[in-house]
């Protein structure tokens, strides 16, 4: 970590100060909002997921009443 300039103004200072104030809690927004939108992300999946193996599950039955190979039979196991 740097030292502070020993030539910096009081004015000077206080600039930084207020900046380094600024820019730490628009981090800590960015990160919250990250989260955010990571939390909404990983539920969209889920239900991406789900509706992936119902479908599976679906073609796997309409496959086997037909007596036609399954492309999909590896991810239904």
């Amino acid at each position: 970590m740097a030292a502070p300039s020993p030539t910096m103004s009081d004015k000077q200072k206080k600039f930084y100060e207020d900046a380094h104030r600024q820019t730490k809690e628009e981090i800590k927004e960015i990160d919250s909002q990250i989260e955010d939108e990571l939390a909404k992300v990983k539920e969209r999946l889920a239900q991406l997921q789900e509706a992936k193996k119902a479908a599976l599950q679906m073609h796997a039955a309409t496959c086997m009443r037909l007596g036609v190979k399954n492309e999909f039979e590896e991810e239904t196991e």
